[in-house]
């Protein structure tokens, strides 16, 4: 008996000393995000979760952000969730006609009008380069807005994550203000000018369910079928715009989704594959005052601060 209880009391050490140590571990890396987050040239918001170990730190990540194109991320789910289903084919010829063009980032409004990709042609588009015609051609073929948001909602993102219109209809708001107005004044504080309405910690859980579906470890239902995941996970990692950002400074890869509105909004959200393991990070700024390429710059020392933390270089 008292073998036992001298081993109960053990047990019951080694459990507190193993709390104190993650509690130890987590506060470090908050100093940290608390820290940087203090120097970023306007309003920013994160949120950090290292899978492997489950350690996390965020600062703001329960408040609201314009998202810009990063919830372009939901409509990609949503469309390959309903391809499982059978709801939808990757492999469909979708014509783009000059009616499709969207403004702002993307290639496809360069070319003639009439070019056929396959849907899954257009979600790539959607991602690595943001293309905007992708996006409302995307958004469209999932049932629309609406669609979009009941997903999220059913989901468990509730109106933490929210698709507030296509970009049609943002640049068409955006091209409606009277001469002289300012318009990035819009873009960081009224929200019917936000493409999508976001905050960093649901962003991250969206971004976290596509690496757990992909290794197998989802705990409920997974956010598609493995292979899915797998294929967004390699889009996301084939991204071609915001070198500046999350991968800037690391040597390990990155798969990550974007969202811009020079010169005042420059999110970027994604997983770092470091040596230590995933990393799930939800950059979100706002409200950016100076040189546009230092906030993108400050962007990038974050993420690089961060990896080192995990990876043992701190």
């Amino acid at each position: 008996m008292r073998i036992l209880k001298r081993s109960v009391r053990a047990a019951g050490w080694l459990l507190i000393i193993a709390s104190a140590a993650g509690a130890q571990a987590t506060t470090g890396l908050q100093r940290l995000l608390d820290a940087e987050l203090a120097r970023f040239p306007g309003r920013a918001g994160i949120w950090v979760k290292q899978l492997t170990t489950g350690d996390s730190a965020a600062v703001r990540a329960d408040e609201a952000f314009n998202s810009a194109s990063v919830i372009k991320l939901p409509v990609l789910s949503l469309a390959f969730q309903m391809a499982d289903a059978g709801k939808l084919s990757l492999a469909e010829r979708v014509t783009i006609n000059a009616a499709d063009f969207r403004g702002g980032s993307g290639i496809f409004r360069y070319n003639d009008p009439g070019l056929q990709p396959t849907l899954r042609d257009v979600l790539l588009q959607m991602v690595i380069t943001s293309d905007n015609t992708a996006t409302d051609i995307a958004i469209a073929k999932v049932g629309g807005i609406e669609a979009v948001n009941t997903w999220l909602r059913a989901n468990g993102y509730g109106d933490a994550l929210r698709l507030n219109m296509t970009t049609a209809q943002l640049f068409a708001l955006y091209g409606a203000l009277p001469q002289g107005s300012n318009r990035n004044e819009k873009t960081n504080t009224d929200r019917t000018y936000w493409l999508g309405t976001v905050t960093p910690r649901a962003t991250g859980r969206l971004l976290e369910s596509f690496q757990r579906c992909n290794d197998g470890t989802s705990a409920g239902t997974p956010v598609a079928a493995k292979s899915s995941c797998a294929d967004m996970i390699r889009m996301l990692r084939a991204q071609q715009s915001g070198d500046r950002r999350l991968p800037h400074y690391l040597n390990v890869p990155v798969g990550h989704k974007t969202g811009d509105f020079p010169p005042v909004i420059a999110n970027d959200v994604g997983i770092i594959y470091a040596r230590s393991g995933p990393i799930v990070v939800a950059f979100f700024g706002s409200a950016i005052v100076g040189p546009y390429a230092e906030a993108e710059d400050r962007i990038g020392r974050i993420a690089q601060i961060i990896v080192e933390y995990f990876d043992g270089a701190r």
